[in-house]
């Protein structure tokens, strides 16, 4: 039989254990804990409300989150589609500390019967991390302000405050 691996090697592959690569370890994430990694990392978001489950990745500290939630858009709201509403990464984290956690946040999102995850990044971004998890650029969304309806002024009139500029966005998905 062979030995478990220490508790700082879960996760990690072989081949980043062989290369000197900073050991990351991926664990479940309290919603209040993602959000203080966006809060603390996010260059253009805000934390979120609500989410299905948030996976962090450790070495040995918080070095990056994943939060997923239901879709934002009506049209993806299937019952069998989730979305990466945040993904943060510190500037300490290792090399493809982003790739490994999308990658985990499909994984946990298949084992839960999902079959699409979508996420969206600006028009101006590479979006390298999706294209290494196997991810795919499906749709190019306009930019446009959250003002249908009466949004805007629905508790404070005059005081609405958009949280994002207005940019194009890429989408991008993984499905089954």
């Amino acid at each position: 039989m062979r030995a478990a691996r220490p508790a700082a090697l879960r996760g990690a592959t072989p081949c980043e254990i062989s290369k000197g690569e900073p050991v990351i370890e991926l664990r479940p994430l309290s919603l209040a804990a993602a959000n203080r990694a966006v809060s603390d990392w996010h260059s253009h978001h805000k934390p979120v409300v609500g989410h299905r489950f948030s996976v962090g990745a450790f070495a040995p500290d918080l070095v990056a989150a994943v939060i997923v939630g239901n879709p934002k858009a009506q049209a993806l709201c299937d019952g069998v589609t989730f979305e990466v509403v945040r993904l943060v990464c510190s500037s300490a984290a290792p090399k493809n500390t982003a790739t490994r956690l999308l990658g985990a946040a499909w994984r946990a999102s298949k084992a839960m019967g999902v079959l699409r995850l979508v996420s969206y990044t600006r028009a101006d971004e590479t979006g390298h991390c999706y294209l290494a998890a196997s991810w795919s650029a499906v749709a190019t969304v306009k930019g446009r302000a959250w003002t249908s309806g009466n949004k805007t002024d629905r508790w404070l009139p005059g005081l609405y405050q958009p949280t994002t500029e207005l940019i194009d966005r890429v989408r991008w998905e993984i499905s089954r």
